[in-house]
Parts: C-alpha cells; structure tokens; sequence
C-alpha cells in the first residue's frame, strides 16, 4: 500500500536527473533474452516496479537476473530458457510482459501467456501483436485467461500495423529478427525509445534498417549475442520535471534530458509560457509569467504523447482561460478529470475531449491515482494546491518514476511517500 502526501506552495528549483527511459528497458530486457550465449549488461536502467516485475518475469522463465540499484545497472544470463509460462501473478501486473513472447518462441517453441496488466486505459487490443506473429508463421489459440502461441520457426513477411504502437512494432522487430528471410513492417512507430531498441538489437547482431522512417525492413540473422547497452533518458519523466517547474512557477535543471524527444510538449509547454534553454545534457526549464490556456490532441510520436496529456490537463487547471484536450489514443485517460474537480478545478469531459477551465485554485484533499499517468499528474496537482494533497494508489506511480518523492525533495518540493501494509 503506496500513498503519495504533496504539500503545496513552493517553486520548484534546482537539478533533477532524469532517469532511464521505462518504455526503452522493458524491450530490451526482452530482447536480452533472445542472446543464447553470454551476459547482457543494461547500464542506466530505471529503478521502477515495472522493472522489478520485468526481472521477475525473466527469472519465471530461467533467466539469471542481476539488478544492482545503485548502479542502476542490470546483467541478464539467458543461456539457459526453461519455461514458456508467462505466470499470471507477475505478467498482468505490467503489460510489457507481451514483450518477452518473441524469445520464448523462438527459444523454446511457444510461449503461454496467463495474463496482461498495466494501467486501466480502455482499449488496448493486442490483436496486432498475435496477428504478426501469425503472419510470420506462428499458431495462435486465445482464450478466456490463456493465450498460447507456438511456433516452429519464423519466415519473413511483409506486416502492416493499424496503429504505429511502440510495443508492437518492438515486438515484431524481435521476432523478425531471427526468422528466415526478410520481413517488412509498414506503418511502424516512430518514439525515440524503438530507436534504441533497434540500436541494441543492431548491436547484437541483427540486420535492421529504416528506423524512424514508419517503414522497417529486417533480414533475418542465424543468432544474436549478449552485449553492453545505456539505456536511453526517460522522456516522459523529462516532461514531467519540466511540468513541475511549470506548474508551480520555478526554474529547474534537468540532467540528461534531451528537447528533441519532447515533440509537440515542448512547443506546447511554450504556448503556456514555458521557457526552455538547451545546454547540452542538461535541459533549463522555468516559468515566470502567468499561464495561458492551450489546446491539445495528443497522437503518437511526433505528436503529443497520450503519457504526458493528463500532467498538462493539472497545469491547464491554473491557466487563465479554457483549455481544449481531445485524446486520440486512450479511452481511459479522463478518469483524472473527476479526481482534480475533487480539488477544486473545473473540468467538463465528453466521450474523448475535455474542457478545462482556469483559473481554479487548487485544494488539497485525498484523491486516488487509476493509472501511472493519473498519478503523476495528480502529484502535480498537489505542489500548486493549498494544504497537503494524499494521494492513494501510490503503487502506480512508482510504476514509472524512480525515486521520486527524492527527486522532487531535492527541487524543494514537499512530497514524501509512504508505505503500509496491506
């Protein structure tokens, strides 16, 4: 039992470092174990609870785990592969469990999957992801509780996503990179983190071209070999610091962010009157004129990240004037919006488009994060509101922060974690 308590009031200032990228680790920890020979080294690995049930998860199936925290640092032996079994108490606590099935096929034939987890956001059919597998020659039988997928070997194909999911175009990376022959995926994603993946994979021997391009042509190679990877820096976490100094009017530096991998946020965050210096590996962020209202429709990358839409619904809650967000890539993200009226805003939702309206002050009350995203936003909330915001499911945010009650902490901030029993 996690719960988060925020007291309000103070400007943030300082330098925050920015933590590993969670959507570049949970495909590469998956990638490792297609090494059949050797230690995978992952350096700057984030230490959230989706990593703490990534490595659970590689030990369920024989992986030999080593994460040491304080060099956030992990070493993954995948020599020996002993179970299919994707085990339900690990697997749907985080859905970047799907991103181990590619090893297990292609190590051992199949790969049982007995339950996906991961934040409550309506609709995320992972049809596309089983349909590849089956257009690279993959039987798939789903039902109500258990997916089984088998494979004897995989021959290339060309591979069309719906929608250009990071995780699905991942997926299908690893699994066409040791079939036979060439595979195509058109309409693949374009997020900085499959980037990386593709350069680890690239490393480890797999022939890959056309990252970043929407249209990825793999050649099949015999095997792939353990190697060393740093893990890219977390964007999402990067706009999140930089949120926080938005929101409560102060001025931080971000170690190891980079402003190109903020997209559309960024130019969004300047239309409210957000400033941004870029100096080298550390990102100057601060805020010191009221803010203005925006518009927002989040779309994959380049576009504004779906992750990032419910932190700017919190600082648009203190904007002078109405605020328009339309979500285009999750049903579920609204749930925020009743939470932060809980605190005082004005926020009216319609299907998949809200309207905010600044300014509102903030109170503090208790609220309950549904998802990661939620969570971190509502901590946002809690540094601009009057007296102390608690904020239950705290479990969710450390999902995809670490240590982030230290961080913050070390930006003046009042946010302490807390930590009971069941």
């Amino acid at each position: 039992m996690v719960r988060y308590r925020v007291r309000g009031g103070n400007a943030l200032r300082g330098t925050a470092f920015i933590q590993g990228a969670k959507n570049a680790v949970l495909p590469m920890i998956g990638a490792a174990l297609l090494a059949a020979k050797g230690r995978t080294v992952l350096r700057n690995v984030p230490i959230i609870e989706d990593v703490r049930r990534a490595v659970e998860l590689a030990e369920a199936v024989g992986a030999k785990v080593e994460l040491h925290e304080k060099e956030r640092t992990l070493v993954i032996d995948a020599s020996e592969l002993t179970s299919p079994i994707l085990p339900a108490e690990i697997a749907r606590r985080f859905r970047g469990s799907v991103l181990f099935v590619p090893a297990l096929l292609h190590r051992l034939g199949e790969a049982i999957i007995e339950g996906v987890g991961g934040c409550n956001l309506g609709s995320r059919n992972l049809d596309f992801h089983y349909l590849g597998y089956k257009r690279l020659g993959a039987v798939v039988n789903e039902g109500d509780a258990v997916i089984h997928v088998k494979a004897s070997g995989f021959t290339g194909a060309t591979l069309y996503l719906d929608t250009p999911s990071h995780t699905g175009t991942e997926n299908l990376i690893m699994a066409a990179s040791l079939a036979r022959g060439t595979t195509v995926i058109e309409n693949a994603a374009l997020e900085p983190e499959v980037l990386d993946v593709i350069d680890m994979l690239t490393r480890m021997g797999a022939k890959i071209s056309g990252g970043g391009t929407g249209f990825i042509t793999v050649e099949g190679v015999e095997e792939l070999h353990a190697v060393e990877h740093t893990v890219m820096p977390d964007r999402l976490d990067a706009g999140v610091f930089a949120m926080a100094a938005a929101i409560t009017g102060g001025e931080v530096n971000l170690v190891g962010a980079d402003l190109d991998h903020l997209g559309v946020v960024r130019y969004k965050l300047e239309q409210m009157g957000v400033e941004f210096a870029d100096h080298g590996a550390v990102l100057h962020v601060r805020r010191d004129r009221p803010l203005r209202p925006i518009n927002v429709i989040t779309d994959t990358y380049p576009g504004f990240a779906t992750d990032l839409q419910s932190p700017i619904m919190a600082i648009a809650c203190l904007a002078d004037g109405a605020s328009y967000i339309h979500e285009r890539i999750f049903d579920g993200r609204f749930a925020l919006a009743s939470e932060l009226n809980k605190m005082g805003a004005d926020i009216e939702v319609k299907e998949n488009s809200a309207v905010v309206r600044g300014t509102t002050p903030l109170r503090g009350t208790e609220v309950t994060a549904h998802d990661l995203r939620s969570g971190i936003a509502l901590v946002l909330a809690g540094l601009a509101a009057e007296g102390e915001t608690v904020i239950e499911s705290g479990y969710l945010i450390n999902r995809g922060h670490s240590y982030l009650a230290e961080r913050m902490q070390a930006l003046g901030a009042d946010v302490v974690q807390e930590i009971s029993a069941p």
